[in-house]
């Protein structure tokens, strides 16, 4: 007891908790909820049982961070993956287009309204004119393959 307050480990554990998880609102991010609990969990600890000491409440408290920081993980795993935005196979890949330049090593196809240089899947030799489906993106270049050959074998 100093000048009349109390200074029982229980409660500044769980007064440094709360203090994480109201940082928490303020801070972006997440990892300080995680240590905000442990640290109240680990003040519930020690009211429940006065005789452990300063050891046992540093391994309960990195066990309940260790936990939470788990459990953090395994929920951020089972989120439906986040749609691709703003890449160039987002918006190219499983599209048609048609080769406009096939002379010397440039290769180059015209998708919607924009021409992109173009590597030939499989070594497939493409000629001007001829009609392609986009399979990929490589860097900037359109991975692309004769419409003939993307097409599900039984097509007529």
């Amino acid at each position: 007891m100093r000048d009349g307050l109390p200074l029982d480990p229980a409660l500044l554990w769980i007064l440094a908790g709360l203090v994480l998880l109201a940082a928490e609102v303020v801070l972006p991010g997440i990892f300080l909820l995680w240590i905000g609990l442990a640290a109240i969990g680990t003040g519930l600890y020690l009211l429940a049982a006065p005789a452990a000491g300063f050891a046992d409440a540093v391994v309960v408290f990195l066990v309940l961070l260790a936990a939470g920081v788990a459990l953090a993980l395994r929920l951020r795993g089972s989120r439906a993956p986040r749609p691709r935005v703003n890449t160039p196979d987002a918006g190219l890949v499983g599209r048609t287009g048609l080769i406009v330049a096939a002379a010397g090593p440039e290769l180059r196809v015209r998708v919607g309204d924009s021409d992109w240089p173009a590597l030939p899947a499989g070594g497939a030799t493409l000629r001007e004119g001829e009609a392609v489906r986009v399979v990929g993106v490589r860097g900037t270049a359109a991975v692309v393959e004769p419409l003939a050959a993307a097409a599900p074998s039984g097509a007529a």
